[in-house]
C-alpha cells in the first residue's frame, strides 16, 4: 500500500473504504449491523464501501461505532511550538 501522500483524495477514500469493510469483516459484522451501529441507512453504508464516498459526519459515525474516533485526533492537529513568537515567524508548510 502506498502512503497517502502519495495517493489522490479519490484513493484515499477508496482506501479507507476497504480498511473498514476489512475491520468490519474481522468483527464478524454484517453492513446492515455496521450501519445499524454508525447509524447510517445500510444504502449509505454500502456505498461508501463500494465507492468510499461519504460525508464527513458520517465517516466520524463509522469511525465512533468502530472504536476508532481517537486515531482521527492527529488530524490536522497544529504542531506544537516552542513559542507563539517562533510560531508567528514560521514560514507557511509547502
Amino acid at each position: 500500500m502506498l502512503p497517502f501522500e502519495t495517493m489522490s483524495p479519490r484513493e484515499v477514500a477508496t482506501e479507507l473504504a476497504r480498511r473498514l469493510r476489512t475491520l468490519r469483516l474481522q468483527r464478524g459484522w454484517t453492513q446492515a449491523e455496521a450501519a445499524t451501529r454508525s447509524g447510517m441507512t445500510l444504502a449509505s453504508y454500502k456505498r461508501f464501501e463500494r465507492t468510499g464516498e461519504i460525508a464527513f459526519q458520517s465517516l466520524l459515525k463509522i469511525a465512533l461505532a468502530f472504536e476508532q474516533l481517537g486515531r482521527l485526533e492527529p488530524l490536522f492537529a497544529a504542531p506544537a511550538w516552542r513559542s507563539h513568537a517562533r510560531a508567528r515567524r514560521a514560514p507557511p508548510p509547502s
